[in-house]
């Protein structure tokens, strides 16, 4: 099965550092782009950052200089490292892998998007 798993949120109070990872898994051939974005209640998703896999970075304006994304092509990993987290960072925090070619059934192979289920980052003092 070709899934995306994140871990790493939590708890953690302003100013605080925070580091998630999202891997995919299954027979993965190639992955475009991987990236996070995040949802806080009542408001709409918002995009994070995303990192090519040729490790192009970018960042939306809200967490330039804090967050930093990376990469780990050879395990399908996507990391964020969070810095100087504030309050209105608060919000659960969804992998995506962006055309993602693999083998999703057997003998069958095409690209689609993929999602993770999210993992909460609350900051709160």
């Amino acid at each position: 099965q070709v899934q995306l798993v994140e871990s790493g949120g939590g708890l953690v109070q302003p100013g605080g550092s925070l580091r998630l990872s999202c891997a995919a898994s299954g027979r993965i051939f190639s992955i475009a782009s991987m990236g996070w974005y995040r949802q806080a209640p009542g408001k709409e998703r918002e995009w994070v950052a995303a990192i090519t896999d040729g490790g192009t970075s970018n960042y939306a304006d809200s967490v330039k200089g804090r967050f930093t994304i990376s990469r780990d092509n050879a395990k399908n990993t996507v990391y964020l490292q969070m810095n100087s987290l504030k309050p209105e960072d608060t919000a659960v925090y969804l992998c995506n892998a962006e055309r993602t070619a693999a083998e999703y059934s057997s003998g069958t192979y095409y690209t689609k998007d993929l999602w993770g289920r999210g993992t909460q980052v609350t900051v709160s003092s």
